[in-house]
Parts: structure tokens; C-alpha cells; sequence
């Protein structure tokens, strides 16, 4: 269940949906899905299919992970160069694939016990360029910012002001946006300072809420 080829067979269904960055689909291939997953269910980790971990939260389905980052690196000839914030780290298996393709990955989660379940999941991984910080998402990270990239793993019904003050000039914003029903939403800023914002598909994630617990 855990070998190469099933994640290989993973990734594949991911591109036949229509992802075709390399750089993400590579970074995919690296990362050990089964490692965030729960015990009970890691015979289900390398389905296509969002996962329930803990605190009412799942981990991602693996065509939204690869095709989230995949428009926040649209257009970039260097990822490595990029400064990305996530905002809800959930179990870490979002910013792992993450840091296979950028710079440096901040990655915010507001409830401790994921915070602390991120840390444990990751630390056999090694991955030095991510750093994770306990706090309020809605926030942004400021302290970090600007950010080339900002990635969101829950929907609201906009994106908080605090998330466009802190994007970069030619920075991309890709967030799940509405209440009832939800679109993944692209926000660029170009290099004048204007934003233009792109709805993509139709997507289902968790509440965004504020607070940290």
C-alpha cells in the first residue's frame, strides 16, 4: 500500500485531471501521503479522495493539493525563489508537497493539537525550508510578509484584507471562496500594485474561522 507505484498511480490520476505542472506532480510523487493519514485508514491514502484527520478538519484530496499550488506557481520560472504562506497547516501533508516545489513554506494553523499532529507527521521528512507557527490564519503572518504566494485550506466568504496587504507584487492569492457553494478563487496583484481575481472550479473545504485554540 505505501510503495512507489500506488503513489505513482495517485499522481497519475491527478494529471489525467487535468494537472500538468511537472514541479508539482514530482513533488507529489516524493511525499508519503500514508504518513498523514490515520492509522485506521491508511489503506485509503492514496485515493483521490479528502480524509477526515482530527477536530472536525480533513486532509485534502490530492487533485486539489497539486492543482492549488499549481496556480500559485503559474507563470513562475523559479519556484525556489518563492516566499509562500498556508494558511491551515491541518495534519501537513499540503505543506510538505509545498516545500518540494518553492523556497521557503510558512504554514499557520490556529488549533494546537493540529499543529502539534503537523510537527510529529513531518519531522521524519526533514524538510528544513518549512516552518510551522501556531496563530490565527485570518491574519496572514505579517512578521513574514509580503508573501509571493498565499495558499488557503479552508473557505471563507472573502478573502481577509490582511492576506491581499500581505502579497507581493506579482504574487498569486489561492484561496476556496463562498459559504453555501465554493469556488476556488485566484487573486494575482501585478507588479503596478492591481489585483485581478480568476474563479476556478467548484471545490469543498472546511470553514475558515478565526481564533486560536
Amino acid at each position: 500500500m505505501v510503495s512507489e507505484r500506488v503513489r505513482e498511480r495517485m499522481v497519475e490520476r491527478v494529471r489525467e485531471q487535468g494537472v500538468r505542472d511537472q514541479r508539482v506532480l514530482d513533488a507529489m510523487a516524493r511525499v508519503p501521503r500514508h504518513v498523514f493519514v490515520d492509522a485506521a485508514i491508511s489503506s485509503r491514502a492514496y485515493e483521490d479522495t479528502a480524509l477526515p484527520i482530527s477536530h472536525g478538519q480533513t486532509i485534502s484530496q490530492p487533485y486539489i493539493v497539486a492543482r492549488t499550488i499549481e496556480l500559485a506557481v503559474a507563470g513562475v520560472q523559479d519556484p525556489q525563489s518563492m516566499k509562500v504562506l498556508e494558511v491551515g497547516t491541518g495534519c501537513g501533508y499540503a505543506a510538505a508537497v509545498l516545500a518540494h516545489v518553492v523556497g521557503q513554506v510558512y504554514s499557520i494553523e490556529r488549533l494546537r493539537a493540529l499543529h502539534d499532529l503537523a510537527r510529529a507527521n513531518l519531522r521524519s521528512l526533514r524538510l528544513s525550508n518549512l516552518h510551522l507557527v501556531l496563530g490565527d490564519g485570518l491574519l496572514g503572518l505579517p512578521a513574514q510578509a509580503p508573501f509571493d504566494a498565499i495558499l488557503a485550506a479552508a473557505a471563507g466568504a472573502e478573502m481577509p484584507p490582511a492576506w491581499l496587504e500581505q502579497l507581493a507584487p506579482g504574487g498569486a492569492i489561492v484561496a476556496p471562496v463562498g459559504v453555501e457553494t465554493q469556488h476556488l478563487v485566484v487573486v494575482r496583484r501585478d507588479a503596478t500594485g492591481r489585483m485581478m481575481r480568476k474563479v476556478e472550479e467548484e471545490v469543498r473545504f472546511v470553514p475558515l474561522r478565526s481564533g486560536v485554540q
